[in-house]
């Protein structure tokens, strides 16, 4: 697959370790042509914004399957501005919050929390490689 250019730094952040979520995830993008950089599981918000940096990213996608993203994820856009990654894409989805909740309220606490775009469970990775293309103007 030709490379479009954009980098993505992906990731599950907190202390979630669901490995294989991730793996896919990874092989979708690069699939897609994105070079990603994969902080991996067990990622603090600092893992993923240092890579950002460091690579110049285009966006970040955190993933979160033990149901506490909500916490993990609180001020991260804030972090964003001062690392200088104020316009950076964010994206999150998974069981981001513990027990069933009304998706709709979920969605406006993480828009809320800066957050471009959030998925619900079971989303594929594909409708967000899709997103990624459309958000980052890729043909």
């Amino acid at each position: 697959m030709k490379k479009n250019g954009k980098k993505v730094v992906i990731g599950v952040i907190g202390s979630d370790c669901h490995a294989v979520g991730n793996k896919i995830i990874h092989h979708v993008l690069e699939a897609n042509g994105f070079e990603v950089v994969n902080v991996g599981v067990l990622s603090p918000q600092a893992d993923f914004i240092n890579a950002a940096v460091e690579t110049s990213a285009d966006a970040i996608i955190v993933s979160s399957l033990y149901g506490h993203g909500e916490l993990d994820c609180q001020g991260m856009r804030e972090k964003c501005k001062e690392a200088g990654l104020g316009d950076i894409l964010l994206y999150v989805g998974g069981n981001i919050v513990v027990g069933k909740q009304v998706w709709e309220d979920v969605e406006k606490r993480f828009k809320a929390m800066g957050f471009n775009r959030v998925y619900r469970p079971g989303t594929p990775i594909e409708e967000t490689t899709e997103d990624l293309k459309k958000d980052l103007n890729i043909a």
